[in-house]
């Protein structure tokens, strides 16, 4: 029997939404053609975890960008997701329900991602789900990004909860890696990495495509 969580930190992209194909989409064409690039998509999935910064400089280095650059770069990306991702922006299936269910039994919710408000905005106000979250983390609230536990810690700092006693919604094994790494359990929903990719962590509890299972209304019914 799984223990009833105090509190549930959701990251955003890919876990709440399905959207990382447009992130990956949006980098590709601004690496290669914008940037010269000559880069796969397998390549650019690769690097999609962390901040807007730390993506350019993993893939042109450290020295290719001014901090001004890559801010102008960023929110070019970003306008570019936007624009192609809104015609599709919905919920994963059984998530709306799902928070509806913890915020009936006043679970406390936050959202702790690597997106920019820009970008968390965009999702919390178009889907009309903020009143959900007690706690937003954005990457501007932090300085060491996933898989670096800042972002979950500081989300249970806001939230007045114990990080054990935190559960972690993520897609990427960076960002169950940064679960693990704040001392909490993690559900991996499986819309952008395979169950084995996560092999090496030992705090997922559960794999999932969707928040459509019993598992996830048995969850809080305890």
């Amino acid at each position: 029997m799984i223990q009833k969580p105090q509190a549930l930190i959701f990251d955003m992209n890919g876990t709440m939404i399905n959207d990382m194909e447009y992130h990956t989409q949006a980098w590709q064409r601004i690496f290669n053609e914008e940037l010269g690039g000559n880069f796969t998509w397998d390549e650019v999935k690769s690097h999609m975890y962390g901040k807007n910064p730390e993506v350019l400089e993993r893939v042109f280095g450290p020295d290719r960008f001014t901090e001004d650059e890559k801010t102008e770069l960023s929110f070019a990306k970003e306008k570019r997701y936007q624009q192609d991702y809104l015609p599709q922006l919905a919920l994963l299936p059984g998530l709306a329900e799902f928070l509806e269910q913890a915020y009936q039994f006043n679970i406390p919710m936050a959202v702790a991602s690597a997106a920019i408000p820009f970008n968390i905005d965009f999702v919390l106000d178009n889907l009309n789900i903020g009143h959900y979250f007690k706690a937003i983390v954005s990457a501007d609230d932090v300085v060491l990004s996933k898989p670096h536990p800042e972002t979950f810690l500081k989300a249970a700092q806001q939230l007045h909860v114990d990080p054990i006693n935190c559960l972690v919604f993520e897609d990427v094994p960076k960002g169950a890696e940064a679960a693990l790494n704040a001392g909490m359990k993690a559900v991996v929903l499986t819309t952008t990495h395979e169950e084995y990719e996560f092999k090496h962590l030992s705090n997922i509890i559960h794999f999932s495509p969707d928040f459509n299972s019993s598992f996830f209304s048995n969850l809080l019914k305890q």
